[in-house]
């Protein structure tokens, strides 16, 4: 299998933290790639029209694209166990929803100050996504701890990568501030093998 790969992407190293979760980080073969929406890059759209990133290419060729689908078909494939069945699965899936929430936000801030040009830019529009950033990070401070001190699924990941790509593009907005919990929280999950693996190069 290949993964096409970029190191910034938070969706990406969701996919990847998975990987060396489930002790399989050698079992896929990481294609580097760069694209962005003003310039998609030819690798991926033959097989994913969206020419998003992670796509995962599988042994009979075919690809497969979106964190979420790729996470949950590694995890049946390696037969892992980071989506419980029962009604907790419906609380890990919302947990995940939460985490990637916060990166399409922050990845979208990244590309409106990254990819427009400075006159066709729009504060309003970056505070409106910041606004989805911390009220999500303030519910998960205030309702989720409970669920992030227990066994590891798959929304523990996507949050810690969530919070990683903030540290990442944007620190400066201290999303720390007022979170007591989740920040100690993340500070310990940050420290595992699995996450300092991950870490994107240098912003």
């Amino acid at each position: 299998m290949k993964l096409y790969h970029s190191p910034a992407s938070p969706f990406v190293r969701k996919v990847t933290v998975l990987l060396h979760e489930l002790g399989q980080s050698d079992a896929v073969t990481i294609e580097p790639v760069a694209t962005t929406p003003l310039t998609p890059a030819a690798a991926l759209t033959s097989g994913n029209p969206l020419s998003k990133l992670p796509a995962l290419e599988r042994d009979d060729g075919t690809s497969i694209y979106d964190s979420r689908v790729i996470c949950a078909f590694l995890n049946d494939h390696f037969k892992g166990g980071f989506y419980p069945q029962g009604a907790s699965r419906w609380e890990v899936l919302t947990l995940e929803a939460t985490g990637d929430g916060i990166m399409d936000a922050a990845v979208t801030m990244t590309y409106e100050g990254r990819l427009r040009p400075q006159a066709q830019q729009s504060p309003e529009w970056i505070e409106a996504q910041w606004g989805k950033v911390s009220r999500a990070v303030a519910v998960l401070n205030n309702r989720w701890m409970g669920h992030l001190a227990g066994p590891l699924d798959i929304g523990h990941i996507s949050v810690a990568c969530a919070l990683a790509y903030l540290d990442f593009r944007h620190d400066a907005r201290n999303w720390r501030a007022g979170n007591d919990s989740l920040a100690a929280w993340f500070a310990n999950f940050e420290s595992r093998p699995s996450m300092q693996a991950t870490k994107p190069p240098a912003a």
